[in-house]
């Protein structure tokens, strides 16, 4: 079971690092032209700003579920490691267990938040702010998925990333 598994996670992740790194092209643009507006042409562009914060919002919230990939997120090393190997698998599956509740309860209310952004406008583009607000509930659901998935991977295992390890 854990094949099929890997290699769903592994297809989702590779997917949302597509996306996230088309995201910081644009934003590495969009800012590139924000600041030869500003300094070189003086063309007084209203937008790049704006622009680039959602990009941000967008390539960060995506990013998260790469790190719940890869099991790059936040942990307490040194804290799992004096665990005793018993106690160590039942308290990794409920810190999962955990991390999957609190991006449910995200997915929940970021839905109810995406939908509030349908009756405002951004101040420059005059769009609605739905499609930006949307990032929370797409991101949460993103990293529903890869918890769960991560979790059914490893099943309570834990093993200390290397640095080689990444490198292919």
């Amino acid at each position: 079971m854990g094949s099929w598994v890997t290699r769903a996670s592994d297809r989702i992740n590779a997917v949302v690092e597509a996306i996230v790194a088309v995201l910081m092209l644009l934003l590495v643009l969009d800012v590139w032209l924000g600041v030869s507006d500003r300094y070189f042409f003086h063309w007084q562009l209203p937008w790049p700003e704006e622009l680039a914060r959602y990009l941000m919002i967008w390539a960060a919230m995506l990013a998260v579920s790469s790190g719940i990939s890869r099991r790059e997120h936040i942990g307490l090393t040194a804290l799992i490691l004096i665990i005793p190997e018993a106690l160590r698998r039942p308290i990794l599956i409920g810190m999962d267990l955990v991390s999957l509740a609190l991006f449910a309860y995200v997915l929940w209310f970021g839905i109810g938040f995406a939908q509030s952004g349908a009756t405002r406008q951004a101040m420059i583009f005059g769009t609605s702010l739905q499609p930006y607000y949307a990032a929370i509930p797409v991101s949460a659901a993103i990293a529903c998925v890869q918890v769960l998935l991560v979790m059914i991977r490893d099943m309570g295992s834990y093993f200390e990333p290397s640095f080689e390890e990444g490198v292919e």
